[in-house]
């Protein structure tokens, strides 16, 4: 298939065009580069510089006057900070909703129907049970994961009204590196936990703070259920496969369902890195839930789908390399 991939020099975005060329699809990066890299582009990508934003860009490329006719979008360009959207809206209106309406219908008047949409666990909001499934309600407590939930509202009416095909990914917490260490550039203001250990780790950082050790936890600190972004790269050529071949649609969590405190993290860093990562205890953060795990039995069903690379060893691994050079 040919494929455009918007934020494809991002973290995540970058792993998901390897896996897409791994897999014999061609593909068009678009990305700004506020945050991506260029250098985290797979060479056999075509790369154009520009923003989700820029509607005569997204319409000249979508129609195919730059003689690219896309089969399948995957969207990766969204502002992703929690605390952050809730200070700016109005920014994460503009590139979170209102970009990517604007894109939803050039894609329509292009009659391309085949959308991945990179959505978050924060739809769900506090966890009402453990672990979280599909069928968990959606209360999202920050704005950023309101205007995931609202793209995905859309996606769902926009595919009863217009026959758009679309997959709709929440994933929890995305860690670790390309197996083969083809993408070395390091996410760029790093919010989660892992690689702000490895910052730490690596000299970048003098310390890190621990928000919280009184949680009903087994050390008394947050449990987080971590995903390697090789499963989520996996899970997303799936998904587009899935909406060729079966022309349904899917909302899907991507988790493993174990979870890990931030203690255990920063052990199995120690252990591996071979020194004490040097961190304080603060206060609590206003929103964080003690406890944070999914169930992803349903990608197993639709899309025979199960994370390989996501053991702690594994993801602080393929991180260390990265970081420590």
């Amino acid at each position: 298939m040919n494929v455009l991939v918007i934020g494809g020099a991002g973290y995540i975005g970058s792993h998901i065009v390897y896996e897409l060329i791994d897999n014999g699809h061609s593909v068009t990066v678009l990305d700004n580069l506020s945050t991506g890299l260029k250098e985290n582009v797979c060479p056999g990508a075509d790369l154009v510089i520009g923003d989700m934003q820029d509607l005569t860009l997204v319409q000249n490329l979508l129609s195919g006057k730059k003689n690219r006719k896309f089969d399948s979008v995957f969207h990766f360009a969204a502002l992703k900070a929690a605390g952050e959207s809730m200070t700016e809206p109005k920014k994460y209106t503009h590139n979170n909703t209102i970009a990517t309406l604007n894109l939803l219908n050039v894609l329509l008047e292009n009659d391309i129907k085949n959308f991945v949409f990179s959505s978050s666990a924060a739809t769900y909001g506090s966890p009402e049970y453990l672990p979280i499934d599909e069928s968990h309600p959606n209360k999202p407590i920050n704005y950023y994961g309101y205007t995931k939930l609202a793209i995905e509202q859309t996606l769902a009416w926009y595919s009863q009204l217009k026959g758009l095909r679309y997959a709709a990914l929440r994933y929890f917490n995305a860690a670790g590196y390309d197996i083969e260490g083809r993408i070395r550039g390091k996410e760029q203001n790093p919010a989660n936990l892992l690689p702000i250990v490895m910052e730490v780790a690596a000299g970048d950082r003098n310390t890190m703070q621990i928000y919280g050790k009184n949680y009903p936890t087994r050390d008394g600190t947050c449990i987080r259920d971590y995903i390697h972004v090789k499963d989520l790269a996996t899970a997303h050529v799936k998904a587009m496969e899935f909406l060729r071949d079966k022309n349904e649609d899917l909302v899907l969590n991507l988790a493993t369902g174990q979870g890990f405190t931030v203690l255990e993290v920063i052990k199995e860093v120690e252990k591996v890195v071979g020194f004490p990562i040097n961190y304080e205890i603060t206060s609590r953060r206003e929103g964080d839930p003690a406890e944070l795990v999914a169930a992803s039995s349903l990608a197993r069903e639709k899309i025979d789908w199960k994370a390989q690379y996501s053991d702690l060893n594994t993801l602080v691994k393929s991180m260390w390399k990265i970081y420590r050079t």
